[in-house]
């Protein structure tokens, strides 16, 4: 059998075909964009600093963005429904693009925060609908090639980030973070408008858009997601701020359940969550975003303050599961094809289970090849996990459905990445203050990753990290369970022509 053609899809079947390597050149170019962003801004972090002021706010840089990427992904999946894929994905390129110059352009730090949120509204278009493509363009049986080339984006952007920001801060100025996305972004751009094509829509077909609903989601999840990244950092969990915010998050809550039961095409349709394959898989990819903070955000630390590694060196620990990741994904499909997506899915995350169990076991203080060698178990374990799960319910639903079940588990992915930071950050504190017998976790902070580090102190730090290894075993479990009991053990995949 030959290379298949990408196509894009109408919904009466109809298709148009366009240059294959163009396309898919102009996706990956598209998820670089979104992959790079904030691996590269973490880098300059101290450039930026010392540059605008506002270390007491700078993590708003990463918070903003991820709010803004996270509450836009359902309304762009529904726009994109809607309008088509093209039009949305050149508009939110478009918007990141602007941000990404704003950016540049900052002459403090809230205005570069201010900026970064820009960014994010183009950035939940880049993500969703990028997804949606790769499934568009390719029938099942070639999806696979496709979501690991952009599974391979990503880990590129984890290895390569950080490197590249860490140059052009100290080679160049930071401001050329943000002005390398404008050539990047610009050939993506026209690679899409001149080799992208999509089947003419006929206006009648045209849903209205629930402006209000989009509006409701926007502010309800920007307020929940707002009240758990600074909760415990910018106040404390049991203050007015934080009963305020929660509280104002629910009511927005009811009211968009209310808003969506009324609307002709809602946002975020009730189907989403009906179907159990498409529930299920929510559940389990918000499960996945919640234990993924476990290594992302505290094995750098471990590695530093623990193993007495270097920054560059801990991050090559972190990295490595970027490696396993996309090669697994890649061979996952020889597995799906033999014992179906959910199978295939509860593999995965049952082996992420026991390699999550298996990092508190580590000796104390151990060698980097232990940690490195987990990192690498679970990256291959996850890419069995995630990959399925997402081909799975792309091939479940038709094209005209197709962006809202993207986005729907990509938004539970993103916000059990924003719970997880919350929960585990509040874990790690809790064990770390227990262990050092205080609660002025700022003034060991300064220490950490230095030869000042005291044994008691890293110790303290070593049991914080197991304590967030079990928590995102626990998540892993979840994620098992729920595939076990809610997800269907054959997927109703759909027969496309």
């Amino acid at each position: 059998m030959g290379t298949t053609r990408p196509v894009v899809r109408g919904t009466a079947g109809r298709a148009a075909t366009g240059k294959p390597g163009a396309v898919v050149a102009a996706l990956m170019l598209s998820m670089a964009l979104a992959a790079l962003d904030s691996t590269v801004v973490s880098t300059a972090v101290p450039q930026i600093v010392g540059d605008l002021g506002g270390f007491s706010v700078f993590s708003w840089l990463f918070s903003g963005y991820l709010l803004a990427v996270t509450v836009t992904l359902p309304v762009y999946g529904k726009l994109s429904d809607t309008f088509g894929r093209k039009p949305v994905l050149i508009a939110g390129a478009s918007v990141f693009l602007v941000g990404s110059l704003l950016c540049a352009l900052a002459w403090n730090m809230w205005a570069l925060i201010v900026f970064r949120i820009v960014q994010g509204l183009g950035g939940g278009a880049l993500q969703g609908t990028v997804q949606t493509l790769a499934a568009d363009l390719y029938p099942l049986a070639e999806r696979p090639k496709i979501q690991a080339r952009l599974s391979t984006v990503w880990a590129v952007s984890a290895v390569a980030g950080p490197a590249v920001g860490g140059v052009l801060a100290a080679y160049a100025d930071w401001r050329w973070i943000f002005l390398v996305n404008l050539p990047i972004g610009g050939l993506a751009l026209w690679l899409i408008v001149r080799h992208l094509h999509e089947p003419a829509r006929e206006r009648s077909t045209r849903a209205r858009v629930d402006w209000s609903g989009a509006l409701t989601v926007f502010a309800c999840g920007g307020v929940l997601l707002t009240a758990l990244v600074q909760g415990g950092v910018a106040w404390p969990w049991l203050s007015a701020p934080s009963f305020a915010l929660f509280g104002t998050g629910l009511a927005l809550v009811a009211l968009l359940v209310v808003i969506e039961r009324r609307a002709a095409e809602p946002i975020i349709p009730g189907w989403v969550w009906r179907r159990r394959t498409i529930a299920a898989v929510n559940l389990a990819l918000g499960a996945l975003g919640l234990l993924m903070v476990a290594p992302a955000v505290f094995l750098p630390t471990y590695a530093q303050s623990v193993l007495g590694l270097g920054p560059v060196a801990a991050g090559f620990v972190l990295s490595v599961w970027t490696l396993s990741w996309p090669v697994s994904a890649a061979c996952s499909q020889h597995v799906y094809r033999r014992i179906g997506f959910r199978n295939t899915a509860m593999l995965g995350i049952g082996t992420a289970t026991l390699v999550l169990l298996a990092f508190p076991l580590l000796p104390y203080p151990g060698q980097a090849w232990q940690p490195t060698l987990v990192m690498l178990l679970l990256g291959a374990a996850l890419g069995l996990f995630q990959l399925p799960l997402i081909v799975g319910v792309q091939s479940t639903v038709g094209w005209s459905e197709r962006g809202t079940a993207t986005a729907s588990i990509l938004f539970c992915r993103q916000s059990g990445q924003t719970v997880g930071a919350a929960v585990f950050g509040a874990v790690a504190n809790g064990v770390l203050a227990g262990r050092i017998g205080s609660t002025d976790l700022d003034a060991v902070a300064h220490g950490l990753g230095t030869g000042a580090t005291s044994e008691t102190t890293r110790r303290a730090v070593a049991d914080a990290v197991h304590a967030v290894y079990l928590g995102a075993a626990c998540a892993a479990a979840l994620a098992f369970l729920v595939l076990l009991v809610m997800a269907p053990r054959r997927f109703p995949v759909i027969d496309e022509p």
